[in-house]
């Protein structure tokens, strides 16, 4: 295999350095095929074990944006209301059982059986993983993301995962095309010797 060779200046800057968190959208609609074209990436980024355990649903309809926006906090309410598209990123506790198809390597379900508090850790630090992916994929496609923890993710986990209850919410974001209007100036991004060490 060639060694490959860094991504040109405009995918950077696409994804990363001229990429921001956006509080309001653009009036132009983001599809279904979008969704899934965003899943097919971002299911490629690394798990433990191939573990997969984010669990998405995507609010497209009205509904289902304001059934999302019902549980959002003051602040976040009207972003994920009036957004194109909103999604839940949550988790399935019980990932393993999946484990024997996607990670057939080993026997890497009995490494999780009968112990839920390390599967919660597993799941919340890989579904996040996930969460991370999904805004990078998004960008990658030309769309914008706007991710948030002010909501009440118990009223979500009744609300959207209550027929099955080893799902939990992890945290939610709207999609669609950003309205630069909506965005404050972006916050500070310290120099690498801030918060890195070399050893």
């Amino acid at each position: 295999m060639p060694i490959r060779e860094p991504l040109d200046d405009h995918s950077l800057d696409q994804i990363f350095r001229e990429a921001r968190t956006y509080n309001g959208y653009l009036d132009k609609a983001v599809s279904e095929q979008q969704l899934h074209a965003i899943w097919e990436l971002m299911k490629m980024g690394p798990t433990s074990a191939n573990q997969l355990p984010a669990r998405m649903i995507w609010c497209l309809s009205d509904d289902g944006r304001e059934r999302l926006a019902g549980h959002a906090s003051e602040g976040n309410a009207d972003k994920v209301r009036n957004a194109p598209a909103a999604v839940i990123i949550g988790m399935d506790e019980n990932f393993h059982e999946h484990l024997p198809d996607l990670f057939p390597h080993a026997d890497a379900k009995s490494w999780f059986e009968g112990d839920l508090e390390k599967r919660k850790e597993s799941a919340f630090r890989n579904s996040s993983l996930q969460g991370a992916y999904f805004i990078i994929a998004a960008r990658a496609l030309g769309l914008d993301t706007g991710p948030m923890s002010g909501f009440d993710a118990e009223a979500v986990n009744a609300d959207f995962f209550g027929d099955t209850p080893h799902f939990k919410a992890n945290f939610i974001s709207t999609l669609g095309y950003g309205d630069p209007e909506t965005l404050f100036e972006r916050s500070p991004r310290p120099a690498f010797d801030r918060f890195n060490s070399v050893l």
